[in-house]
């Protein structure tokens, strides 16, 4: 009678042992309150930013800024009015010219520095704003462009002379845009 009731107690362990183990809840609970916090901190960072912009273009009425409908604004230095000439598409090959200032108009890269710039139409990395701003000029056209951080180098700069969340201006010249 002891060896069944060793064999019971065996048995029993060995039964229960068997259970497959049960998932453990989770600790903590994401809230999504520091995505949140994020999102409303950048709404009033960019707001901030076109209030910058807004004035640059209260003090120049002489200008004649256009509001590109995606977040930036800018004017032509140089306007082809020509319907021979037409802006780049996907694949086409532009060579432009471009500097980077500040807002307040210090220069952060000449386009000497820059140097002259090859560019395959949405192939290749580029900032997002000079990405949709070659889109608007003709070969041959100088614009200056007036960019939020978000369009910009945003939250990361250039890791070299652009800091964080800084809006820029660029002049851009497109030299020759070769169709793909």
């Amino acid at each position: 009678m002891k060896y069944n009731h060793i064999f019971y107690i065996i048995f029993t362990i060995a039964f229960a042992s068997c259970k497959s183990p049960e998932a453990r809840k989770p600790i903590t609970v994401s809230t999504g309150s520091f995505i949140d916090e994020s999102v409303a901190r950048n709404k009033v960072l960019n707001q901030e930013q076109i209030k910058k912009i807004e004035n640059i273009i209260a003090k120049n009425p002489d200008k004649e800024y256009i509001n590109s409908g995606n977040g930036f604004w800018y004017y032509y230095n140089t306007k082809i009015e020509s319907d021979s000439l037409s802006t780049p598409n996907f694949g086409d090959i532009v060579n432009f010219n471009y500097d980077v200032r500040h807002l307040n108009n210090d220069t952060i890269y000449s386009k000497k520095e820059i140097k002259t710039q090859n560019y395959a139409m949405d192939q290749e990395e580029i900032f997002t704003g000079l990405r949709e701003g070659l889109k608007l000029l003709k070969e041959g056209e100088t614009a200056t462009f007036l960019f939020p951080s978000q369009k910009a180098y945003g939250y990361y700069g250039d890791e070299h002379k652009i800091g964080i969340n800084t809006p820029i201006i660029c002049e851009v010249t497109i030299n020759k845009i070769t169709q793909n």
